[in-house]
């Protein structure tokens, strides 16, 4: 019995996915983990983004959003077996997307506390968005 509850336990953790809520960091940035801004164009050209983080909008300016165009678009870009951060202006944007892909899609995400705003008073790297 004790056998058969622990193979349930390990299957069933390889295939959940988690959330973590870090602060952004430089190790973090370095680490080559892949890092989404989910924001909008606006707010990548006002702001920035992370030195090699992938712009993939997710809401838009109302609010609004497209879960199939983003997961086509993220599945694109990184491969989502492995970890992944999440970045938005203040990381509540990304805490409520990030709860959805650990829970419903069994993700392994990081969701960027403190988003932008964070990174832009720790002084991290940020390039110009130009497109």
């Amino acid at each position: 019995m004790k056998t058969i509850l622990f193979i349930t336990i390990l299957v069933t953790s390889l295939f959940s996915g988690t959330l973590t809520n870090e602060f952004p960091t430089k190790n973090l940035i370095n680490n080559n983990i892949p890092i989404i801004d989910i924001r909008t164009p606006p707010e990548w050209k006002e702001t920035g983004l992370i030195k090699g983080a992938i712009p993939i909008m997710f809401f838009d300016q109302r609010g609004r959003y497209n879960v199939r165009a983003f997961l086509d678009e993220l599945n694109k870009k990184i491969d989502t077996k492995k970890p992944f951060a999440l970045i938005c202006l203040t990381g509540s944007r990304t805490k409520i997307l990030g709860e959805f892909l650990a829970n419903e899609l069994n993700y392994k995400v990081t969701n960027l506390l403190g988003g932008m705003m964070y990174v832009k008073g720790a002084k991290l790297p940020i390039v110009s968005y130009n497109r």
